[in-house]
């Protein structure tokens, strides 16, 4: 039946970014349409705008005023703000812009949170122009973090090709070394073991955990955290029967292609972790928050100002991100399943 499909919401991001471009794009064959029913948070004006632009004339964008009259067999729209008067003017960073992208993102989250849509996929925002009373965090990741009122999360890069999480995120290199204690390597190391198991359907993960430091502290030649900190904490898992191993030198694990061997690799902090996975899967990378009572997923890039309404950005990673998000929701509804059965 129609509406045993996922409906996924995607939020528009930043109207100037590419955003609008991909999301049309990953949505302009409509074969997307049998596996899901897709909600655009956005504005049919600006949308409007970009499929004059891209020549994407020919199908229909369904405009509804709430997702209460949605329609399953085509591609909704809810116009998220008064856009009567917006201009859109790709690749400018504008107040404007920002105030709209939080708007979207606002009116989903809701709809999340009534359970009219099963998953989130946002499109990239400006971190700074978004910032307002009611969005103080440095990204998605955090914001739905406290939406939802969870103690943690984790920033899950995900691929065919590799699985990336962060022990931190988004804060400044000076602070990493203060936050990578043995209680936060544990907590993010659980959430990624019961994502794996749950969000990616992987009954026995096994786990590479990398150092923090240059050669993984060369027995404590170049830093002790591997020795006092992170050893310490993987033991605890060893003990319990996961696979988890390391710690790793970053640099010899991804240079050997080790990470062909493991279902995810937990770096220590962000570009440990993300310059590797953009390098190996930047067209079809995803970005997924693991640790959620909620499903959200994004593009594994940002906005891209500078060819924005060019008609060059690729779609691939977008696409990935909508199928990963009906992934795991259908993951976690067997996996559901399975637990009630035992």
């Amino acid at each position: 039946m129609e509406h045993q499909k996922p409906v996924i919401g995607i939020t528009l991001g930043d109207y100037n970014g590419v955003g609008p471009e991909v999301i049309l794009k990953a949505l302009a064959s409509n074969r997307i349409l049998k596996i899901c029913t897709p909600v655009i948070y956005g504005s049919q004006r600006v949308l409007s705008y970009y499929r004059k632009v891209l020549d994407l004339k020919d199908w229909t964008l369904h405009s509804i005023p709430a997702i209460q009259q949605i329609n399953y067999k085509v591609t909704n729209v809810i116009t998220c703000w008064d856009d009567k008067q917006t201009d859109v003017e790709p690749g400018k960073v504008t107040p404007e812009a920002g105030a709209a992208a939080l708007a979207c993102l606002q009116k989903a989250t809701q709809d999340l949170k009534d359970g009219h849509i099963q998953a989130i996929v946002t499109a990239p925002i400006n971190k700074y122009n978004i910032q307002s009373e009611e969005f103080k965090f440095p990204g998605h990741t955090e914001f739905f973090t406290s939406a939802f009122e969870a103690k943690d999360s984790l920033m899950f890069l995900v691929s065919e090709q590799i699985r990336v999480g962060v022990v931190t995120g988004h804060i400044p290199l000076g602070r990493v070394r203060s936050q990578v204690t043995p209680e936060r390597i544990s907590q993010k190391l659980t959430m990624m073991l019961e994502s794996l198991t749950n969000d990616f359907g992987i009954q026995k993960p096994k786990v590479a955990v990398l150092g923090l430091n240059p050669h993984a502290g060369e027995d404590g030649l170049l830093g002790s955290e591997e020795k006092d900190v992170i050893i310490p904490a993987l033991e605890q898992f060893k003990q319990n029967g996961h696979l988890v191993f390391g710690p790793f030198p970053a640099d010899g694990f991804f240079g050997n292609m080790q990470h062909r061997h493991f279902d995810a690799i937990l770096a220590m902090y962000h570009d440990q972790g993300l310059i590797p996975f953009k390098y190996i899967a930047f067209e079809n990378g995803v970005n997924f928050t693991a640790g959620l009572p909620v499903v959200r997923t994004s593009p594994d890039h940002g906005t891209a100002y500078g060819i924005a309404g060019k008609n060059t950005a690729s779609e691939s990673s977008m696409l990935q991100a909508i199928y990963a998000a009906i992934d795991v929701v259908k993951n976690r509804k067997e996996s559901a399943v399975e637990i009630e059965e035992k």
